[in-house]
């Protein structure tokens, strides 16, 4: 199903879990993605990654970080994506198994659709604007917090290996 084993996962995910729900909160809040949680994220994988992964794997990872944030960069230069985003998603390419791309994109697409619908309902709900008067991502129009789907995207992917 994954190339991500059980193991690696339960390596992974407790330290990228409160990251991923910290950058969708900010993101909803304020419509960005601040560069601590994602040097943060580029952390947890340069010290929990050698723990978690062969070596020769680990480094080769590092090749997704750079390939996705060149690929950020001329998306966020011609307005496809913002820069936040972008180098959220370069954080997180190196914890993805090359072998896992297509499944990681699937994810993403199904993530994005379900965190999409859930915050457009959500911002028309009265008592969820109550609770949280001063978010940004209520009174964008065309902008979606990206982070909301880019976050559940890296929890959900380090979820499915520990599924039975």
């Amino acid at each position: 199903m994954t190339e991500t084993t059980a193991a690696t996962a339960l390596w992974f995910l407790p330290f990228v879990l409160p990251i991923c729900v910290y950058v969708s909160w900010t993101d909803m809040k304020f419509m960005k993605i601040p560069n601590k949680s994602v040097l943060l994220l580029a952390a947890v994988f340069a010290v929990v990654g050698p723990v978690a992964l062969p070596l020769d794997e680990y480094l080769w990872r590092y090749a997704h970080l750079g390939a996705i944030l060149l690929l950020g960069f001329v998306m966020a230069s011609a307005g496809v994506v913002g820069a936040g985003d972008a180098k959220f998603a370069a954080a997180m390419a190196p914890f993805v198994a090359y072998p896992d791309l297509l499944l990681v994109m699937t994810l993403f697409a199904a993530v994005l659709l379900g965190a999409f619908a859930a915050h457009r309902i959500a911002r028309r709900i009265p008592a969820v604007r109550a609770a949280t008067p001063d978010w940004a991502s209520w009174t964008e129009k065309r902008d979606f917090p990206m982070g909301l789907a880019l976050g559940g995207t890296l929890v959900f992917y380090f979820l499915l290996p520990l599924l039975p």
